[in-house]
């Protein structure tokens, strides 16, 4: 059943502009077909710990052309962008205006993993429309991450001096490792936590792992990649 009010408000785009009006100044809201306010959000697993994820992060979106805030809690934020679709008659007079950013948090979970969480947030757009804005249809954001990661793997942040870098050996794990060089598979811990790394199998194969000087009991005189 269709109403008066709606009736009027489609034939008759004068009167539903006088009666917008009236509704303004005796205080009666009225309500865009649009939701104003929706975010749909999007995670990616990354083989990088959370600071390096951040990085290729900016890079991608500096490579889109996107202007964007660091948040303090290292949140990214972008700034708001037109949305496609235009604003309807009664949206427009009430300036509201349809836009969309994102919201980007990268979610630490040990070692050498992150966790990519990717909010779309968009104001004055349909509910139907707004999957297209989500940022794996918008710009192919993750293939691009996995791309530049690729190309450009960031290094691994680990000490350089006070300790020894030691290469894994085939099917070797921290706990081996440990074993190897420190002569107690239980430090493996300590050795992890230098590392970045949150279990003793949170490694690849042949990784440099850093081991301080302080763990080492005797220097192995051929140790494979042993370096100072």
């Amino acid at each position: 059943m269709v109403s008066y009010q709606s009736t009027v408000m489609r034939t008759h785009p004068v009167w539903a502009a006088l009666i917008v009006l009236f509704w303004s100044v005796c205080g009666v809201q009225w309500t865009s077909p649009a939701h104003a306010d929706i975010a749909v959000g999007e995670e990616h697993q990354e083989a990088f710990p959370a600071d390096q994820t951040l990085e290729l992060v900016e890079d991608v979106l500096r490579g889109e052309g996107m202007l964007f805030d660091v948040q303090p809690d290292k949140t990214i934020v972008t700034l708001w962008k037109p949305a496609d679709n235009p604003a309807g008659f009664f949206s427009s007079l009430a300036g509201m205006k349809p836009r969309y950013r994102y919201e980007i948090t990268v979610v630490p979970e040990g070692g050498s993993k992150s966790r990519l969480v990717v909010n779309v947030r968009t104001e004055y757009v349909p509910e139907q429309e707004v999957a297209k804005y989500k940022a794996s249809t918008r710009f192919d954001m993750f293939r691009k991450i996995d791309e530049l990661a690729a190309t450009l793997p960031p290094a691994r942040k680990t000490p350089t001096t006070g300790g020894v870098n030691f290469a894994l050996l085939p099917n070797e794990d921290l706990r081996g490792l440990a074993q190897r060089v420190t002569g107690d598979p239980n430090n493996w811990k300590a050795i992890a936590e230098r590392n970045g790394l949150s279990s003793p199998t949170d490694v690849t194969p042949f990784q440099t792992i850093w081991v301080p000087d302080n763990l080492i009991k005797t220097k192995p005189s051929s140790a494979p990649s042993q370096t100072r």
